[in-house]
């Protein structure tokens, strides 16, 4: 096909400003006339333009994500591209995108995904920008982006009938090369090299059991060629393996509300020995074993002390990084191996450049994203393999993996607190008022705990030397607990604002209480310190990891 391109007119459009995770709207607003239109003329004008360069283009098949790829796909070639690598259906989980973009040495990538927000006309779309390495656009990219779709006046596509994306192979667009690639098979690749798969098939033939649930996300494809197929897991052990563009319904979020059914089994008579489940585009976990749930941040520091098991990791790790509301489990880890511990603001951007500096090897975030240097996203999918390799080296259930873990380190019990939806200016507020108040916090008593320290995190990048402000509001308790607070940018309406509790019982503490009892005196203080009741109307978190 040799279409002529065309210069549309347009004008800026509102509210088209990139977060940690790319532009997320309504799907109806991107479906609106010139929406989509203005973003991605935005991105491509805002890295420089597309002319000779090569692109990676996917998403996780929520609905819109055919028809926004074909347009992409239009405008990419009437912009100058030589090529765009796009994953089959036009699917492709987050950490496989990264992984492509890295080994087909690319310019960069476009993931249309809004991750764990469900899907659906009615629901919710995202789309973002990967760099060269990988990773989400560092903010100079992000706000020069925002900047364009405040001044844009015109968009360049070509008009063509759709691509054939349904079957490998390559094709042309005018002057650009369309290669459609099996999503599946290079990040299958990579999992091969970077993990024991003799001694997980092994773990399986031995009589091992586990349930992998998809929630009808783009890991289901990921999960069956892997777990089952080339790792001899039971047929049927990925459930919901089919991706839809509504996730079948559900909310494509792996944690204890959203998977409940999952973790009902898991809790069960005759649950399975493991279990864990992936989110809309394939980069968080959740991991259960039976009779347990392995929170986000025990994970990642489960993960850090075993990780020399894996063939990936035997040399041992460079360092570790966590964002600054997970808990500090990963810290003590760090601290046993003589190791750094790097804590950043949430966002996986931020782990791009102690990753590519080389400083550290493993890092993640509290709302279930781990990951290593293999990608430059976090990687769902990657951690359920790794927990696979340490069970199959330790042979040991995952409940006593966590109760020889605690028994070495401590246990941090950590809970986050979502109050969705909330009216941005009370939310604004909230936090407003706490930022006022952080001068005088340290001394004062809030439901029985004493205020020891209190701030506004800022992190100073240690490699380019940013400085990222306002990243939350930590508060410190005498007695070692914490509770931050933050307003999320990942929904759609509104604010949501979240709560992170966490105390910390040391080696030779009773470590098999309920975390519920533990936490009760750190919710209260952050109840009484932040009047959420009052100042959001709400009474309880609308969800609770």
């Amino acid at each position: 096909m040799n279409p002529v391109p065309r210069t549309v007119p347009t004008a800026p459009i509102d509210g088209q400003k990139p977060g940690t995770s790319g532009l997320r709207k309504k799907t109806r607003v991107f479906m609106q006339h010139h929406y989509l239109e203005n973003f991605t003329q935005s991105v491509f004008d805002a890295i420089g333009g597309l002319q000779g360069r090569t692109l990676v283009l996917g998403g996780d098949g929520r609905f819109f994500n055919d028809r926004a790829a074909q347009v992409i796909l239009r405008m990419a070639a009437a912009n100058g591209a030589a090529r765009v690598i796009v994953g089959q259906g036009a699917l492709l989980s987050t950490p496989a995108a990264s992984n492509l973009i890295r080994t087909r040495n690319a310019d960069g990538g476009i993931i249309l995904s809004a991750s764990h927000n469900p899907g659906g006309e009615a629901e919710d779309f995202g789309m973002k920008f990967n760099g060269p390495n990988g990773g989400p656009a560092p903010e100079s990219v992000t706000d020069a982006v925002f900047a364009r779709t405040q001044a844009i006046r015109e968009y360049r596509i070509v008009d063509s009938q759709d691509i054939d994306l349904s079957r490998p192979g390559e094709t042309r667009l005018g002057g650009m090369a369309i290669e459609v690639v099996d999503p599946v098979a290079d990040y299958a690749a990579l999992m091969q090299r970077l993990f024991d798969f003799a001694a997980i098939r092994n773990l399986f033939a031995s009589g091992f059991t586990m349930r992998f649930d998809a929630m009808h996300a783009v890991t289901g494809p990921y999960a069956r060629e892997i777990l089952e197929n080339r790792l001899g897991a039971d047929a049927g052990t990925v459930v919901n393996a089919v991706p839809l563009p509504d996730f079948g319904g559900g909310h494509p979020d792996p944690n204890p509300v959203w998977a409940k059914g999952l973790v009902d089994l898991m809790m069960g008579e005759g649950a399975p020995d493991f279990a864990a489940a992936s989110d809309g585009d394939g980069d968080r976990n959740m991991i259960l074993g039976r009779g347990v749930y392995v929170t986000p941040s025990d994970s990642l520091a489960v993960l850090a002390a075993n990780a020399h098991l894996a063939p990936a990791y035997a040399g041992g790790l460079a360092g570790v990084a966590r964002s600054m509301p997970t808990s500090r489990a990963a810290d003590r880890v760090a601290e046993g191996l003589g190791i750094p511990c790097y804590e950043t603001p949430t966002g996986w951007k931020f782990f791009g450049n102690l990753l590519d500096a080389g400083r550290v090897t493993i890092c993640g975030e509290e709302s279930a994203g781990t990951g290593s240097d293999h990608a430059r996203e976090k990687d769902g999918l990657w951690a359920v393999l790794l927990w696979l390799n340490i069970l199959a080296v330790r042979r040991a259930p995952v409940v006593g993996i966590l109760r020889a873990h605690w028994a070495e380190y401590g246990r941090d019990y950590y809970s986050r607190h979502d109050y969705e939806a909330v009216d941005a200016g009370r939310a604004n507020a909230l936090i407003d008022r706490l930022r006022g108040m952080l001068a005088s916090l340290p001394g004062q008593v809030f439901a029985g705990l004493t205020v020891a320290a209190a701030d506004d995190f800022a992190y100073h990048d240690p490699v380019d030397g940013s400085v990222s402000e306002h990243q939350g509001i930590r508060v410190m308790f005498a007695d070692g607990s914490r509770v931050v607070f933050r307003l999320s940018g990942t929904g759609t309406e509104g604010a949501t604002l979240r709560v992170y509790l966490e105390r910390f019982a040391p080696p030779g503490s009773e470590h098999a209480q309920d975390p519920a009892a533990v936490l009760a005196p750190v919710v209260a203080a952050a109840e009484a310190l932040a009047q959420i009741r009052d100042r959001t109307g709400r009474d309880r978190p609308d969800v609770t990891t």
